[in-house]
């Protein structure tokens, strides 16, 4: 049994704790029996499974959107997509799961959904390719749970287990494109009365401008050689993001935050509502982990292609301790247990 001494009685909205998380995959997940190819499997920091297919990897990943009811498709895909393409491959086949709530749901939201879907899927050459639907009971808004596939060429893996002591880390686009895209949405009437319709607008391009999708960047990653892990900074943003890279072999960091890339919007988003950054939902950023050398040639690529890309900290030994530098002083690398998001859509 699972020690419940340090545990609430009730979580809290948002992931789980890392350390239950971690105990509940090792106890269950990981247990002894036949693994059917599975060169990755279940486990903190990794973006999804990779199955080996004898000549090509499978990469399996299924992920929900529940903070938006706008443009839920377009999300859905994306952020799906962006953990295969963390693993290495290329987003292929994608089924959702549909969850619609009762007596508001109309024939014109669920084929906007689909369309939605379909569109998406079009633009990076994904097959929507099946699902299920429902009207039900207890929910207030859409909610799709994605499942996709993808393909990847035999070896190419990338997974916190490769990660080394002096790897240096990049952060691509900036921080909380994601929640700012989502309040722009879900909070434009306050932004709007606050400021004016126009920030509410530009915050709501986040989605696709910078955008959510890190596609473009890791495919640049994949050509270059020394890089051993990528990961989507997701619910948690930044900072738990980098601690579910680095639980499992205890690797300590060093994050630089004078390096960290803040985009304006998103900036006066987090000064309005009091929320700290480094725990936003942050997908359309990118952490990009390897060598000193491979990292540096792979910012020059990024840069040429026009993608914003800064080295924002270095891993450090087993044991060292995870670490924010501001200026002369170092804190703690904080660990939220619910995005800061929630603050402002509670």
């Amino acid at each position: 049994m699972i020690s419940s001494s340090r545990l609430p009685e009730v979580f809290p909205v948002g992931k789980l704790p890392l350390g239950f998380l971690q105990t509940l995959l090792q106890k269950y997940a990981n247990a002894a029996g036949e693994n059917h190819g599975v060169k990755v499997g279940a486990g903190l920091g990794r973006d999804a499974a990779v199955i080996d297919l004898g000549d090509r990897w499978l990469i399996a990943k299924t992920d929900p959107i529940t903070f938006v009811a706008e443009d839920i498709g377009y999300y859905a895909l994306h952020i799906n997509a962006n953990d295969v393409a963390c693993m290495g491959g290329e987003p292929k086949w994608f089924l959702a799961t549909l969850l619609l709530p009762e007596k508001t749901t109309t024939p014109a939201l669920v084929e906007d959904i689909f369309h939605q879907l379909s569109e998406a899927c079009k633009k990076i050459n994904v097959t929507l390719c099946g699902g299920h639907t429902e009207i039900t009971a207890g929910i207030e808004r859409p909610i799709i749970a994605g499942c996709l596939f993808g393909e990847a060429p035999a070896q190419r893996l990338y997974s916190p287990e490769r990660i080394e002591p002096d790897d240096a880390i990049i952060l691509t686009k900036g921080l909380a494109v994601e929640a700012t895209s989502i309040i722009g949405r879900e909070r434009a009437q306050v932004l709007a009365e606050t400021f004016d319709i126009e920030l509410a607008q530009n915050c709501r391009r986040y989605l696709r401008e910078p955008g959510i999708s890190v596609l473009p960047e890791a495919r640049l990653a994949w050509s270059e050689a020394g890089i051993h892990a990528l990961h989507d900074p997701t619910e948690g943003g930044l900072a738990n993001a980098i601690h579910e890279l680095l639980v499992e072999r205890d690797l300590g960091v060093e994050i630089d935050l004078a390096r960290l890339p803040l985009l304006p919007e998103s900036k006066l988003l987090c000064e309005h509502f009091h929320l700290d950054i480094l725990g936003l939902i942050a997908s359309g950023a990118l952490l990009i982990i390897g060598t000193a050398d491979a990292s540096a040639k792979l910012q020059n690529k990024l840069h040429r292609a026009k993608i914003a890309a800064a080295i924002i900290g270095r891993i450090l030994p087993a044991g060292a301790g995870r670490w924010l530098l501001e200026g002369k002083a170092r804190h703690e690398l904080p660990v939220f247990r619910r995005d800061e998001i929630l603050k402002v859509l509670s």
